[in-house]
């Protein structure tokens, strides 16, 4: 499966996490072949850090780690869907999910 996946020029893959019970988008993060098959293999999530140069283990730091319960693939296969059981926020403010900052027109610009 690994194999079919499109991982960009830097051998990476974005995965969006989603909450398994509520549907809720909870973050986005990249893997590549490493981090995706320990995650397929532990059942929790790893990704790479870009920032970091290295692999991650969601929840190391924090406790809150992420549950998975299915992932998917895409249609094009460069994109990963984790279907995830939170163990706590996910985002490192605090909040349940990275996106809790809505755009508005008014941030046009215009």
């Amino acid at each position: 499966m690994i194999e079919n996946l499109r991982f960009d020029n830097k051998g990476l893959i974005s995965a969006i996490v989603q909450d398994a019970d509520s549907g809720q988008v909870l973050m986005l993060g990249y893997m590549n072949k490493e981090s995706l098959s320990r995650t397929l293999s532990t059942g929790e999530v790893w990704f790479y850090s870009r920032s970091r140069q290295e692999l991650w283990h969601k929840g190391t730091t924090s406790g809150n780690r992420l549950i998975v319960k299915k992932l998917w693939r895409d249609c094009d296969g460069d994109t990963i869907l984790v279907k995830a059981r939170p163990m706590g926020p996910v985002c490192h403010t605090g909040n349940r999910s990275c996106f809790f900052q809505e755009l508005t027109k008014e941030d046009s610009g215009t």
